[in-house]
């Protein structure tokens, strides 16, 4: 079992994939202005097992299409969704967020929390751009350093780790040279990251080890 399958294995089974919360989801859907009366087709992209999909439908109308390479998060997400009242249509889909197959300009509003990075952040907002209608909507949550001053070790790791490591002002100007225009911002809060993801991935990692202990991919 490679390491994908492996990671798969250990969130499946979490509401959440990364950090976030149906406050922060929500709080981005003020900030950009969406208009909750209105109709959207919108694409989540890296949806995982969906708990910002499942939010977005009670609080959007229209039409969802939930991106995520793994098929294992998208049947988690379509069983969540069949137990739920929601007001817009999900539908699935099983593709890498660098190869989407999307007409131009094909969506109001493209979703993304916690995943961009895998693509890299400057590469997606790029890319995605053309899949958006004139006027259309961005919201995505990128790592990011909330301050100028920082541990080496912090600083070496994240070097090594994700290279666009940037600060906020760093992600805005990307932003604005890819021809965006910034309608707010905001860092996410220590719940998001403690209650709704890591503790959540602590709690589930004694029954992994149990399973995978003797995989030494698992291990590491």
């Amino acid at each position: 079992m490679n390491e994908f399958e492996l990671m798969v294995h250990l969130h499946r089974n979490n509401k959440r994939q990364g950090p976030g919360s149906d406050e922060s989801t929500n709080l981005a859907i003020t900030l950009a202005k969406i208009d909750r009366e209105k109709s959207y087709r919108i694409a989540d992209i890296g949806c995982g097992t969906g708990a910002q999909t499942m939010f977005l439908a009670k609080t959007l109308k229209g039409d969802i299409i939930a991106v995520d390479l793994f098929e294992e998060f998208l049947e988690k997400l379509k069983e969540n969704s069949a137990k739920e009242n929601t007001i817009a249509n999900i539908k699935t889909l099983s593709a890498s967020m660098d190869k989407l197959p999307f007409e131009k300009e094909e969506f109001d509003i493209l979703w993304s929390e916690g995943a961009v990075y895998n693509i890299g952040f400057k590469n997606g907002i790029n890319y995605w751009k053309e899949f958006l209608k004139p006027g259309g909507i961005l919201a995505v949550s990128e790592l990011s350093w909330t301050t100028n001053c920082r541990p080496k070790e912090l600083e070496d790791f994240w070097t090594g780790e994700y290279a666009e490591m940037d600060t906020i002002a760093g992600k805005i100007r990307v932003l604005e040279e890819a021809g965006y225009k910034v309608l707010g911002h905001f860092i996410l809060s220590d719940d998001c990251w403690l209650d709704n993801y890591y503790n959540p991935l602590l709690n589930s990692h004694k029954a992994f080890r149990e399973k995978f202990g003797n995989n030494e991919t698992a291990e590491r």
